[in-house]
């Protein structure tokens, strides 16, 4: 157990951010899969610029690295484009 006060809210300050990071995560997750399953160019393009914006908000609060994040746009933006 935690010693001091500072410990003690750095404990709570973690949890809290953990989550809200799972849930970002998972739904950006969840938002490519989606466009990988759509057919249709026009819909995968308007929301290919959503998961877009998704992926670099992760990669700028170090939720996942940065070269994850290129790779994932990436293919991405070729799937679409393949379309």
């Amino acid at each position: 157990m935690a010693n001091h006060k500072s410990a003690l809210k750095r404990i709570r300050s973690n949890e809290s951010k953990r989550v809200l990071n799972k849930y970002q995560h998972k739904t950006t997750r969840n938002v490519i899969k989606k466009l990988r399953e759509t057919t249709d160019k026009k819909e995968a393009q308007k929301l290919f610029s959503t998961v877009s914006s998704m992926i670099d908000k992760l990669a700028k609060n170090n939720i996942i690295h940065d070269n994850k994040a290129a790779n994932l746009k990436s293919g991405l933006s070729k799937f679409v484009a393949a379309l």
